[in-house]
């Protein structure tokens, strides 16, 4: 806690203050959450059970940690968090650029001021936010922006040789000195780097240049890695990962109800956005299985991962597409539609990373295989597997699709505009025979807007399974008999071979 009345080394001795290190100052706070059974790591979620514990363990052991994972996994998030186990407020000597302990000095300028003033070495208290540094790993760091380096500048207004340590410019790792540093993407930093880290974290001690002196510092290291690194863009050498004491790690959700959490609470969709545009619980689901799909495509490439930031962004998109259909139509407010996902599809191709067979088909046609997936998968989950009234025929009255499916043999289509309004959308649906009575069999306490939406969703299920066409237009959604879909398209292509042959 900051103390006012500490203003000199004296006055800090006086108030019976007691110097520690960093990673005891960590583990002690650390404890004392733990025992009031308080939330260590807030806001982070699905973590409970497998990194959180890790982590705890890993700081409690005064370790330097490793987080190691696929991108979008909170791994930097959870460093930034640590800087709360951080006590409030701590005392340095005032002007020190490492933040030096009065009590034991480390640098020339805070050494010397110390036995200039003695007692009277003035004293300032700095907050926790300012004890955490932070640096992504690029191939142009070098050993200077890190430990440091001679300023020529400096050496030169202060009319001092190179030999003087004065003129020393302290680099990132430094100036964290009592505190917190990150290195993000570790495996990104040049092999030779790397190796600068080797006595900091053995011995705490930092050497620059020629100068003889070693400075030990006190630090608590946060790395972070993906293990993609390891093969495409470099590697965490092996005495470097030796001297990490703690490696732990990351993961994506494990079950659905996990990444919906994650969704709600890293979305921030405002107010306005809320109360204009509703959104039900099967288009929040929709949107998280396109992830879990994506992860087990064999399009996308498994090691690149999927973030976590494609839900996100897609859960974004999809209450814009409804928010900008209602300015559109005039509505005050309107609902979240199945054809909204196809909105989110610039969120899907910009988040994956596809393999040789997923170029070959294209990432809007990945993406869209995607949405597909997802809705075959979680259309089982609501309503019965259409696949359970391919094998054998049954009779019309136990198979619950017949109605709907007759009513498209029978030549009838359905075209769904994407930014039709609401009412011409539920008129448009009201047309197939057997819909709604379906979606309120099987969900009778669903309210009006609700059933719309299942409406919708067991056509595009439908689709999905085979059981009758879609086909995405531009600014549509048309609906049809599967065989005839097949027979137009088949007569389609023999026109175009025709056309192409009378031109020769």
């Amino acid at each position: 806690m900051k103390d006012k009345r500490a203003a000199t080394l004296g006055e800090l001795k006086q108030s019976g203050y007691r110097p520690r290190s960093v990673k005891e100052e960590i583990r002690q706070n650390l404890i004392g959450r733990i025992r009031d059974r308080e939330i260590t790591f807030p806001g982070i979620i699905g973590y409970d059970d497998t990194v959180i514990p890790d982590t705890e363990r890993a700081l409690l052991s005064r370790h330097n940690i490793l987080f190691l994972g696929l991108r979008g996994q909170a791994k930097t998030r959870m460093a930034r968090q640590m800087v709360e186990l951080l006590d409030e407020y701590l005392p340095c000597v005032a002007g020190s650029e490492i933040n030096d302990d009065p009590f034991q000095p480390i640098s020339r300028h805070a050494m010397e001021l110390k036995e200039k003033l003695g007692d009277q070495l003035p004293v300032e208290w700095i907050h926790r936010s300012e004890r955490y540094g932070e640096k992504l790993a690029t191939p142009d760091v070098s050993v200077a922006d890190l430990i440091g380096d001679v300023d020529p500048i400096k050496a030169a207004n202060m009319k001092l040789t190179y030999a003087d340590q004065k003129v020393i410019h302290f680099g990132i790792i430094p100036r964290c000195n009592r505190g917190i540093f990150v290195i993000n993407e570790l495996p990104d930093l040049q092999a030779r780097i790397q190796v600068a880290l080797f006595n900091i974290l053995q011995e705490g001690d930092i050497q620059i240049r020629g100068f003889k002196l070693r400075i030990s510092l006190d630090m608590l290291f946060v790395f972070t890695a993906n293990p993609e690194d390891y093969t495409n863009r470099g590697a965490i050498v092996t005495p470097l990962k030796d001297r990490i004491e703690s490696q732990i790690i990351t993961h994506y959700p494990k079950t659905l109800e996990t990444s919906l959490l994650i969704t709600a609470q890293e979305s921030h969709i405002s107010e306005e956005q809320n109360e204009k545009v509703k959104t039900f619980d099967l288009a929040k689901r929709l949107v998280e299985q396109i992830a879990f799909e994506a992860r087990a495509s064999e399009f996308v490439d498994s090691k690149s991962g999927v973030s976590a930031r494609l839900t996100i962004s897609c859960y974004q998109n999809l209450i814009s597409a409804g928010e900008r259909r209602s300015f559109i139509n005039g509505e005050k407010e309107t609902t979240v539609r199945i054809t909204d996902l196809y909105a989110v599809v610039p969120s899907i191709t910009g988040k994956i990373e596809l393999v040789y067979e997923g170029e070959q088909e294209g990432p809007l046609q990945v993406a869209f295989n995607l949405l597909d997936k997802a809705i075959r998968t979680l259309f089982v989950q609501y309503f019965p597997n259409p696949d359970t009234f391919k094998k054998k025929k049954q009779p019309v009255t136990e198979n619950p699709y017949s109605r709907i499916t007759q009513w498209f043999d029978g030549g009838n289509k359905l075209q769904l505009l994407l930014d039709a309004p609401d009412k011409q959308r539920e008129q448009n649906l009201n047309k197939v025979q057997g819909l709604r009575d379906m979606a309120k069999s099987y969900f009778p306490h669903a309210n009006a807007k609700e059933t719309i939406l299942l409406m919708e969703f067991i056509l595009h299920g439908l689709s999905a399974y085979s059981l009758i066409s879609k086909k995405p237009l531009e600014s549509s959604v048309q609906f049809g008999d599967l065989l005839g879909t097949i027979m137009n398209f088949n007569m389609e292509e023999e026109n175009d071979q025709d056309a192409e042959k009378d031109t020769y």
